[in-house]
């Protein structure tokens, strides 16, 4: 800490690292680094700029990030974590709730199939309403269904690496692995206008379990059951541990994701949680039994990454054992 004391002669502070110096060239601490005066680090889409010790930042608001992922993985808008495994079409988000059922311009739903005979369910499918144009992002490929009521939404497509990117002109952004990941993005516009799986938006995480008539609720699995599309899926009633149900394969999961807390992955582990992440793979890496457990692990994993690479922790973890992509292949 920064402060003025007998260690150091008047006028001047201790710097942290047994130095003294003066106000001007004190050290900033972020994520337990050091930095010295004028360095800047990024945090979300802000800049901050160590001065005098302290951190000096933009105030630009940011794009909100909602995850769907894996075995039935969810991180909504505002950052809680939860899992529900639900076999039927769900609203992921949109912004027709409550009163506002008129003015709605956009809705995103997730499909959500089982994956594996443990029955977790995974994001097979998803569509997008935006105005009267209706998306359909299915077997790596999407298609473009217009329907007759509606506004004109414009929207671009574009493919970035391994994501097929959708930017909608009314500030939605949807990014898709072509398997079982799923980035949806909202302009700060929306923050509390919106519904669904992804919760609501308003940067408190407490309150994401609402549900489809209005009510707080406390259990994932009423949350989600009341977002489903059709009356005709059948309700969740329990939530299912894959590992418990196929204890064989636990000690394979848990040495296979351990890549998440090793040292391979050290350099994000200050600035990202690694704990629900780790949990998260083990649990798809005991569901997937019926050909994908490779598939399953590594989008677990990944999902991990791209949350690094956000906070500014880029980790090179494939390799040509550990989930190879191909580049020359699609180069």
């Amino acid at each position: 800490e920064c402060v003025s004391g007998c260690v150091c002669p008047e006028g001047l502070f201790d710097d942290g690292k047994g130095g003294c110096v003066e106000e001007k060239d004190c050290p900033c601490i972020h994520n337990n680094q050091w930095y010295s005066p004028g360095q800047q680090v990024t945090v979300d889409c802000n800049t901050c700029t160590c001065q005098k010790g302290v951190w000096s930042c933009t105030e630009d608001v940011c794009y909100g990030t909602c995850i769907i992922y894996g075995s039935g993985h969810y991180i909504t808008f505002d950052g809680k974590f939860y899992d529900f495994d639900g076999s039927c079409e769900y609203v992921a988000t949109q912004d027709f709730c409550g009163d506002r059922n008129s003015s709605g311009s956009f809705s995103i739903i997730t499909e959500n199939v089982p994956c594996g005979t443990t029955g977790v369910t995974c994001s097979k499918a998803i569509k997008m309403f935006l105005g009267k144009t209706e998306l359909k992002l299915e077997n790596k490929d999407y298609k473009e269904i217009q329907r007759d009521t509606g506004d004109d939404v414009h929207y671009w497509n574009r493919t970035v690496g391994l994501y097929l990117v959708i930017e909608a002109s009314n500030g939605v952004m949807l990014i898709w692995d072509k398997k079982t990941t799923v980035f949806i993005k909202l302009t700060p516009d929306y923050k509390g206008k919106v519904c669904g799986l992804c919760g609501n938006f308003d940067d408190k995480s407490n309150n994401d379990f609402t549900t489809r008539s209005g009510l707080q609720d406390t259990s994932a699995l009423k949350f989600g059951n009341s977002w489903k599309q059709s009356s005709m899926c059948p309700d969740v009633t329990e939530e299912i541990e894959p590992c418990d149900v196929k204890p064989h394969r636990k000690s394979w999961a848990e040495k296979e994701c351990s890549i998440i807390q090793s040292e391979v992955f050290k350099i994000c582990h200050s600035k990202v949680d690694p704990v629900p992440f780790y949990e998260a793979c083990v649990h798809d890496a005991c569901s997937c039994d019926s050909g994908g457990d490779c598939e399953c692990f590594c989008s677990a994993v990944a999902a991990y990454a791209q949350e690094c690479t956000k906070h500014q922790a880029c980790v090179f973890w494939r390799t040509p054992d550990i989930c190879p992509i191909f580049c020359d292949y699609y180069n």
